[in-house]
């Protein structure tokens, strides 16, 4: 390979291939006009302020009459979970013949500095339950939480247990005094109070930074390198700048509301330790009666293992599973695995636990 590598044949011969990527990596580019994200038809059956409810439309058949409210993270975006057609977590779930809604938090501004953690989990995430529960005719409906909006459903399935059938929690923080990943330490030396006092809402595009930091050669670096051995592939390029979209397509924080959830949980872990209050009211995991599906990613990086798996021993339920994905905070909704695997655990778990 060396011999290979000293000879001048060689040597053009790759560079007229890295030549030709990427003149046709530049064509398919161009002309892609604009990558779609979020394929499965849905519904807006409720606003308030920036956020949105909706609901997914389907036409198969309906196996379980109680239906599912997604609770995303804040930082992100909601449609990680329906990223394209062949990548949805939304769409297999649909598949299994449940009954989908979800939250969009929409975009914060300046005019919404003052919105607290009792505003999302108080207001907005229990009027939205409390929608799809008239909507449905249930009075109880299954949780579904995921990362931050999994800690968010931990905290409203404490305070309003006789609301939630079925708690299910996905790559969701809540002890956040674990030292396996670097989010977690770096967030012990934070002066939260300056960077909130100072910027009043918490930029998209900071946050961004944060994250990349994480993981700096595999996320600003290795995809890249990727990209360049694919340039030349339409689907591999369209699959790439869906998930750039995704990546940067990052949501400002309100300030309260991120000052609070740094210095609360992060600096002080006030949910595990039982101190944690939401409008006055202490958040007791132990109220958590009602069955407790807890999904965790085994290569997580943003929230490791050793952050999810400790809710377990700190419900009330008796009804409760531990499930470890083998994989990473974002490969457990697009990766080949868990479009065959995730869905169908998830709805024979709920099934299971439906009424009939």
């Amino acid at each position: 390979m060396f011999r290979e590598l000293l000879d001048p044949k060689f040597f053009l011969r790759e560079l007229e291939e890295v030549n030709r990527k990427l003149v046709k990596g530049a064509e398919i580019l161009l002309s892609i006009p604009e990558v779609d994200v979020e394929p499965t038809p849905k519904e807006l059956v409720y606003e308030e302020d920036k956020m949105r409810l909706y609901h997914y439309l389907s036409t198969g058949e309906l196996r379980c009459p109680v239906p599912i409210l997604i609770c995303y993270a804040l930082v992100n975006r909601q449609y990680m979970m329906d990223l394209q057609s062949d990548r949805s977590l939304i769409r297999n779930l649909l598949g299994q013949g449940l009954d989908i809604y979800i939250i969009d938090w929409g975009y914060p501004d300046h005019g919404d500095r003052y919105v607290t953690l009792e505003d999302y989990i108080d207001v907005y995430l229990n009027d939205c339950v409390d929608v799809v529960r008239e909507r449905s005719g249930c009075d109880r409906i299954n949780l579904l939480g995921v990362c931050q909006g999994g800690t968010f459903s931990t905290i409203y399935a404490a305070l309003y247990p006789e609301k939630i059938l079925n708690l299910i929690t996905m790559v969701t923080p809540i002890d956040f005094h674990v030292t396996d990943g670097l989010l977690n330490v770096w967030s012990q030396y934070m002066d939260v109070d300056k960077m909130v006092d100072t910027m009043g809402i918490i930029p998209g595009e900071f946050m961004n930074v944060g994250f990349l930091m994480l993981k700096p050669f595999q996320l600003m670096v290795d995809k890249y390198v990727g990209l360049m051995d694919n340039l030349d592939d339409p689907a591999t390029v369209a699959n790439f700048v869906r998930m750039e979209k995704w990546i940067f397509d990052s949501p400002a924080q309100a300030g309260e509301a991120y000052r609070q959830f740094l210095k609360d949980l992060y600096q002080q872990n006030k949910l595990v330790k039982g101190e944690l209050e939401i409008g006055g009211r202490r958040v007791d995991l132990g109220r958590i009666t009602m069955p407790l599906l807890n999904i965790y990613a085994t290569e997580d990086h943003l929230v490791p293992p050793a952050s999810s798996i400790p809710l377990n021993d700190l419900v009330g339920s008796e009804d409760k599973t531990l499930y470890g994905f083998p994989g990473g905070h974002i490969g457990i909704y697009v990766s080949s695995r868990s479009q065959k695997e995730l869905a169908p655990m998830v709805s024979d778990w709920l099934m299971e636990r439906c009424p009939r």
